[in-house]
């Protein structure tokens, strides 16, 4: 079987004669030259790292002037619109010009609640009276509404998540006030 430790380091390498790179320095750990600190003018680092010239203080430069930053006046999933501006993951796009679609990709479904059929088996036994439960509906809306933007030559659509026909019709509404201030 191969030996898997080399064994301990070298007691003098090549390129230094007379320091071993492993031990530690002379002054303890901490003196200056060890672990990146600078040395004395004129003196060798300890583990031949090259220390740099010292910094000169660079004088106070005044800041750049920042555009001016715009409200975000809507957000549909990962699109927003700032200013004159709609920021996607597929990079900014000038709003004047774009073209907005939405498609209800959502779908409601009436069903008997579990808790009617509980209250049905529970009173079935006073009259029939306990049928009258299975009369009892509720809407459940899933699913997606998929909004989709083109401007400046980039395209980028999202999916944004519906549990309500009152969040499906928001976020149509949301699509057709991008498309007044798209104009």
């Amino acid at each position: 079987m191969a030996n898997q430790y080399p064994g301990p380091p070298p007691e003098q390498p090549p390129g230094q004669p007379g320091q071993n790179p492993y031990a530690t320095p002379p002054g303890g750990p901490y003196a200056e030259g060890a672990y990146g600190y600078p040395t004395a003018p004129g003196s060798t680092p300890v583990y031949g790292y090259p220390h740099a010239a010292p910094q000169q203080p660079q004088p106070y430069a005044q800041p750049q002037p920042q555009p001016a930053f715009a409200a975000t006046l809507l957000t549909l999933g990962d699109i927003a619109v700032n200013g004159d501006t709609i920021v996607s993951p597929a990079g900014p796009m000038p709003l004047r010009g774009a073209v907005w679609t939405a498609t209800d990709m959502s779908r409601t479904e009436e069903r008997i609640p579990p808790h009617a059929i509980v209250l049905a088996i529970l009173f079935f036994l006073l009259c029939f009276i306990g049928l009258l439960f299975l009369l009892m509906k509720e809407r459940v809306t899933t699913g997606f509404v998929q909004v989709s933007v083109n401007s400046g030559g980039r395209h980028h659509s999202t999916m944004i998540p519906v549990q309500s026909r009152d969040q499906v019709v928001h976020v149509l509404n949301q699509v057709g006030y991008a498309q007044s201030i798209s104009v």
